[in-house]
């Protein structure tokens, strides 16, 4: 299972500050359709993401009812991406 879609980075100020980008519904409900399937330990659903010319496994994490990915510093430095930056995502739910 696939998606691609576009949203906004944004900051969770927690004990470990970390970026995020929220899935749009669209995607989040097909991912909800197989998410029983592959998740393991709190709701987590693994993917391989596709973002710039960077790809790296990593996992959606659930929130409101919807998934949040989490984007690695490194990836955001590499790609040069910055806080409310809009960037284009490909994701692929991992079925291993």
């Amino acid at each position: 299972m696939e998606c691609e879609f576009e949203g906004v980075v944004w900051e969770w100020r927690g004990p470990s500050p970390y970026h995020f980008v929220t899935v749009p519904p669209e995607c989040a409900d097909i991912v909800s359709r197989v998410a029983s399937a592959v998740t393991y330990g709190w709701g987590m659903v693994p993917v391989e993401i596709r973002l710039g010319r960077s790809r790296w496994r990593t996992s959606l994490f659930p929130k409101e009812g919807g998934y949040v990915l989490p984007l690695r510093d490194s990836v955001r430095k590499k790609e040069k991406i910055a806080l409310d930056d809009i960037v284009h995502v490909r994701l692929v739910v991992l079925a291993d």
